[in-house]
């Protein structure tokens, strides 16, 4: 597990398309019982070298109901992007995850994880890559009919204080569905 997170700390793999030199920031062990997938690091956690260091990841911990001593220890929660590495700034925000990352080294790193229970897929980008053709008409549909990807997997929108529009609009994620989302991370953590 160790050579592995080695190799891709050192990745290189899309030095050429990014804005500063790569530095994957990924966080995870064979022990990791819930794996959360996100889209990239931003910019604060591409200068702390901390994954989901940032507002969003305070409003991801609020959701899962997990302090961040819990968060952060790998025996429970894997921390693995679509993108290692911050991929700059576009017009309207951070652009996507790199490409590379995923295909590169997700199916490396879940073989080497023997207790993982479920897959929190955070975000378009994580949702359209895992559920593919079963993924809804959006993420809104898709977040809603959550049911039907457990156990595997859990979606969810992105913590983004960019997304504090969606929240307010679709106010059934904190009513309803943020109970549900903690009463599953908090039996599988207890075991």
């Amino acid at each position: 597990m160790n050579k592995l997170h080695e190799e891709i700390v050192k990745c290189k793999i899309c030095k050429e398309s990014l804005p500063f030199e790569p530095k994957p920031i990924v966080s995870f062990s064979s022990e990791s019982k819930i794996v959360i997938i996100g889209q990239a690091p931003g910019s604060k956690v591409q200068n702390s070298g901390i994954p989901w260091d940032d507002q969003s990841g305070d409003k991801l911990r609020d959701w899962l109901g997990v302090d961040k001593k819990t968060f952060y220890d790998t025996s429970k929660i894997a921390l693995v992007p679509m993108g290692f590495c911050y991929p700059g700034k576009g017009k309207s925000g951070d652009l996507p995850p790199r490409k590379e990352c995923a295909p590169q080294w997700h199916n490396q790193i879940f073989k080497s994880m023997k207790s993982t229970k479920l897959k929190l897929l955070v975000g378009q980008y994580s949702q359209k890559y895992y559920l593919g053709n079963k993924a809804k008409i959006n993420l809104t549909v898709t977040v809603k009919s959550f049911k039907e990807f457990l156990p595997e997997y859990f979606p969810l929108p992105h913590p983004s204080p960019r997304n504090n529009i969606w929240l307010k609009k679709n106010q059934w994620f904190n009513e309803k569905l943020v109970s549900k989302l903690r009463a599953v991370v908090n039996e599988i953590l207890k075991k």
